[in-house]
């Protein structure tokens, strides 16, 4: 015998002792396979198995595969699709003792064989005793167990011959694509339910499953039941470290669930799990990302909007009993943010039946912070604080009631908690117990008002514009300018912008807008290639395309601009772009700030006068009486009267604007005095001193 020298040391000296060993030796060297998860060496046998023939049915898995909504698509024509195209006898049977025994009996001789195909069946057999002797299985009082060792003991006669069952046990994967039926003990009983629940609308699960559980769902159903198992389905890809590596205990990046959820909440991981990437994409959880934006940015803005709702409803005494408000007689803003909620609810629902489930919460999420809070709230700050409950007031009470409620049942699947607890304190005795028990609302098209979405939302892409521009030359939003000026494309967009034109310069603090031709040389644009669409489109082009669209011309852009097209003619062939494929860029002029977005441009003036100025200095002023009366804990109804001292160039400010800053912050008087000791603090480095009272 020739033993290499790592053999176990104590067979080489048994060997030796017997005097059958030839020679031990460490030059006996050869490849050897090792289990990827656990390291260790791994044997191989030759060995006969029992299989079943898939490649008979081959043709029809494929044809049924195309009938699956797979998300994302190229998963199910791809990798599954190839898998399917080289599909092999699938090797079913496996030397263990637990597992679902095989159901096959083979004669002694090996002359026959046959399988059982249920308990009634198995009774016909009979069960041997360790003596040796038989007895007829249904004549006992035995439990039938279906596992080994029992099914082992149960042996068959026919034609003389005896049958004992095989010894291996089915693959598990098998037992795992028997669930559709397995789960129903089908076809025993419950065969009506299975039926109306098979092939099953929806399944999930990790990406590595396209050669497990979903293959062996697609086979069995193809083979017992020429139907596919599932009509939908999500593909998960793994869940990275925030530096995309690979969790695994070894490295040490892994992230205990249960410290997450009690640091953040179920709710908040759930959801930043859903937003932050499709499914079927890796994610690099970084858990800081569920403090910012989830958090501080959606479930924070999302409960103050309902604080201010029950802070005001609570002063007024709203009930939700009051006698509804028609939504055609609210104002404009009212039934502006009813249409978007239900344009809301009409994307949600199409987006969750087509599993595209990123799209669906991120639709949410930007309502609730850009439209609802950031839009809705703010420019409806003073319907809520005005006095008198009115019939606008009962509307504006109405109306972000509505909207919160549709918006916590659309998140409940995905945020159970939160919803939950904002539902119960929205409903009233009327409404049924738990937002889990109501159903998804459906999009009332009659609420809906396309072209008052499109006019606002050209509103709110100026706004947004604009503002960046203030941030870029560092000038706050308190503080008046007096133009802004707007390139339009042609009348119908300049009549859209006029719609809100008063909205636009409230919200940039503006004192007017001036409209220019498209064409104007005020304003010129240049346009770069959007890679990132660019290179899907044009692949090995890419770059040729690139290098037409930073040629182009103002007059170029504008044509693009208003038709979301354009031909550029590259090496004699004309090769279309559209919108998405370019970036448009304004060049800034003297004394302006230019910025372009979504075929919309805006100059701003940013030259200050004394006036402007001093508004903005009275601006300022009352944001700081209005943070004093929140430190001193007063009543948003309560009157005050204001102290203040400070120099003379702000003393002028204040006296220009005393009746504003009455009105904004209830005062009944504002008075000069010197050597004041109250609050400190600074405006554009004037130092001011400042007391209020109660009166």
């Amino acid at each position: 015998i020739l033993v290499a020298i790592d053999f176990d040391e104590q067979s080489i000296i048994a060997l030796k002792y017997a005097g059958k060993i030839y020679r031990a030796t460490n030059d006996y060297i050869h490849s050897y396979p090792h289990c990827w998860r656990t390291g260790n060496p791994v044997m191989y046998y030759a060995r006969d198995s029992w299989f079943i023939k898939s490649p008979e049915f081959k043709d029809r898995m494929i044809e049924l595969n195309k009938t699956i909504n797979w998300q994302p698509p190229e998963i199910g024509s791809g990798r599954f699709g190839n898998w399917l195209e080289e599909v092999k006898e699938w090797s079913l049977s496996r030397d263990r003792f637990w597992g679902t025994p095989i159901p096959i009996w083979v004669a002694e001789d090996e002359s026959d064989k046959f399988a059982i195909g249920s308990i009634e069946e198995l009774k016909e057999g009979y069960y041997e005793s360790e003596d040796g002797s038989r007895k007829p299985l249904k004549e006992l009082d035995i439990e039938i167990d279906l596992h080994r060792p029992f099914v082992d003991r149960v042996v068959f006669e026919k034609d003389g011959k005896i049958y004992r069952r095989i010894p291996e046990v089915v693959d598990v994967w098998f037992d795992s694509g028997s669930m559709p039926f397995a789960q129903f003990h089908y076809p025993f009983e419950n065969k009506e339910l299975f039926e109306r629940s098979f092939p099953g609308d929806f399944i999930a699960e990790g990406i590595d499953q396209t050669r497990g559980w979903f293959y062996t769902l697609h086979n069995i159903a193809t083979a017992i039941f020429d139907k596919p198992a599932f009509k939908n389905i999500v593909v998960n890809e793994l869940i990275l470290d925030k530096k995309g590596i690979k969790m695994s205990k070894s490295k040490g990046n892994i992230v205990d669930p249960f410290e997450v959820f009690e640091k953040y909440g179920a709710d908040a991981v759930r959801w930043y799990l859903f937003v932050n990437n499709p499914p079927w994409k890796p994610t690099q959880f970084n858990e800081e990302d569920i403090a910012r934006t989830i958090i501080s940015d959606f479930f924070r803005s999302l409960t103050n909007t309902y604080a201010f709702f029950a802070l005001y409803a609570n002063i007024d005494g709203f009930t939700g009993k009051e006698e509804i408000v028609p939504v055609n007689q609210r104002p404009e803003i009212d039934r502006w943010i009813i249409s978007r909620i239900n344009t809301l609810i009409d994307r949600y629902t199409k987006f969750m039946n087509e599993y595209e489930l990123t799209k669906a919460h991120r639709a949410i999420q930007n309502f609730a912070i850009n439209e609802l809070s950031n839009w809705y709230i703010r420019r409806n700050r003073r319907r809520f604080w005005k006095g008198e409950k009115d019939h606008d007031k009962i509307a504006a009470y109405q109306t972000l009631r509505e909207v919160l409620l549709h918006l916590v049942v659309l998140m409940s699947s995905a945020a159970p908690f939160l919803s939950e607890t904002l539902y119960g304190k929205l409903r009233d005795n009327d409404d049924v117990e738990s937002v889990h028990l109501k159903d998804l609302p459906k999009a009332d098209e009659s609420l809906i008002d396309s072209d008052l979405e499109e006019k606002m939302s050209i509103a709110q892409t100026i706004v947004t514009l604009a503002r960046s521009l203030r941030e870029k030359a560092k000038i706050r939003v308190r503080q008046p300018l007096q133009r802004l000026l707007i390139p339009v494309l042609n009348p119908v967009q300049r009549r859209n912008i006029q719609y809100f034109e008063d909205i636009i310069k409230e919200e940039l603090n503006v004192k007017e807008i001036e409209y220019v031709s498209g064409d104007t040389d005020i304003v010129t644009k240049k346009a770069k290639g959007n890679f990132k669409v660019l290179g899907r489109k044009f692949g090995k082009m890419t770059q040729q395309v690139a290098n037409a669209i930073k040629e182009m011309t103002n007059e170029q852009i504008k044509e693009l601009e208003t038709n979301n097209k354009y031909i550029l003619n590259i090496n004699d062939s004309d090769v279309e772009i559209t919108l998405d494929d370019v970036e448009i860029l304004s060049d800034n002029i003297e004394g302006w700030l230019v910025a372009s977005d979504e075929g919309i441009t805006v100059a701003l003036d940013t030259k200050l006068t004394p006036e402007l100025k001093n508004e903005g200095m009275a601006r300022e002023f009352v944001n700081r009486i209005q943070n004093l009366r929140k430190s001193s804990n007063l009543e948003v109804t309560d009157r005050i009267n204001i102290y203040y001292s400070s120099d003379k160039e702000f003393l002028e400010a204040v006296n220009s604007m005393t009746d504003y800053i009455k009105n904004e912050t209830l005062a009944n008087k504002i008075e000069f005095k010197s050597n004041l000791n109250g609050e400190e603090f600074n405006i554009d480095a004037i130092k001011v001193n400042v007391l209020i009272e109660k009166t």
